[in-house]
């Protein structure tokens, strides 16, 4: 190839011999920089947008093995405490936020209305031993009497037979006769007196003279008023129901009255702690009982509580609302419903402390995958 000067500037020949200058080789040049760009672009963009549906389809394929609920709180047992007798607040034994064990005292009423009420049950208790053993000895010499009056009625009628045969032959007087007539009518009338007696006797040992104290009415009566009274009395000592802390104690104190029924403070569980989730119902698909939970409670980031999902609700939350949603309207809107789910906490870090009512978030292992068959 030769060159020759010229005022355009450098002049070259080409292979073919024909000849160009500098600025037409440099504008051939940008064209075809060009033409490779226009073909790259749309080269790039269909292969970033199939790029992002295999990264879409990827993590579809691998995702569906878990189920996230961010709709959820850390739930403990919570009980109110009270008493079922009324009376004066002696004596509160916590402090506000102590943490109590099963059993432990929490408040006492005063005990003295209880004591006498026992006192007066067992008086009335010894009084029905006493009333029913009289009836027993009270029955026993009834037959006694009974017995021997029998004699005595039966000498009184053949008395009086006789004296009725020798009346009319004058062998006895009228006024003996009449005497006679009297004397059995008396002595049978007494018998009958000591049957009835015998009768009251025998039905205060409900019909059986050798029945068991223990089994007599009265005793059953009297025994359950003692055993309601000695219940009072402990029901007026208020110990806590299961291990946990207590909560607004200072609302009781002594020298209160408390109604029976009223609630004292709270108890909170430190024992019985779960997990409450609400997922959407269309994040309930392929999960069931048994299924293993990952836990991150918010107060304590980057821990992690482990667990089981112990149950679903039969019902969505709303169907348990006071005026649930009326979907008679023409104006109905299809809202997802939520489903309460409980997890129980089967292992996590002993020193942290699961409050009720912390929010947390938790990851449900369903263990389903899905599958490219089930997108056709």
């Amino acid at each position: 190839m030769s060159q020759t000067s010229s005022t355009a500037g450098v002049v070259t020949r080409d292979a073919e011999g024909r000849e160009t200058t500098g600025r037409d080789a440099k504008t051939r040049s940008e064209g075809r920089s060009r033409g490779g760009s226009k073909l790259l672009r749309p080269v790039l963009m269909i292969g970033g947008v199939l790029l992002i549906l295999l990264a879409v389809l990827l993590y579809w394929l691998f995702s569906g093995g878990s189920v996230s609920v961010t709709d959820t709180y850390i739930k403990a047992a919570r009980v109110n405490l009270s008493t079922d007798v009324s009376g004066l607040v002696d004596q509160v034994d916590v402090k506000d936020h102590q943490v109590v064990t099963k059993g432990q005292i929490l408040f006492r009423l005063q005990p003295t209305r209880f004591v006498v009420a026992e006192d007066q049950a067992q008086a009335k208790l010894a009084e029905v031993k006493q009333q029913i053993e009289g009836a027993r000895h009270g029955y026993e010499a009834q037959l006694a009497k009974i017995k021997v009056q029998q004699a005595v009625v039966e000498n009184d009628r053949l008395n009086y037979q006789r004296y009725a045969s020798l009346v009319h032959g004058g062998g006895v007087t009228q006024s003996d006769y009449d005497n006679a007539k009297y004397k059995y009518q008396g002595a049978e009338a007494d018998l009958a007196a000591m049957q009835a007696q015998a009768g009251v006797d025998l039905a205060k040992l409900s019909g059986d003279p050798k029945i068991h104290l223990a089994d007599t009415p009265q005793y059953k009566a009297a025994a359950a008023a003692v055993a309601a009274a000695q219940l009072n009395y402990r029901h007026s000592i208020v110990r806590a129901p299961f291990d946990g802390v207590v909560t607004e104690t200072e609302q009781l104190q002594p020298g209160m009255y408390l109604q029976a029924g009223t609630a004292a403070f709270g108890l909170v569980s430190s024992t019985d702690v779960w997990v409450r989730a609400q997922p959407k119902e269309t994040a309930l698909t392929w999960v069931k009982p048994g299924d293993k939970v990952k836990i991150h409670v918010d107060t304590y980031p980057g821990k992690l509580w482990h667990g089981v999902v112990a149950s679903i609700a039969p019902a969505s939350g709303s169907s348990f609302s006071i005026l649930p949603a009326q979907n008679s309207s023409g104006n109905w809107v299809k809202v997802v419903q939520r489903i309460p789910l409980r997890v129980n906490i089967t292992d996590g870090p002993k020193h942290l402390v699961l409050r009720n009512g912390m929010t947390a978030e938790v990851d449900i292992i369903t263990g389903h995958q899905h599958k490219l068959s089930n997108l056709f």
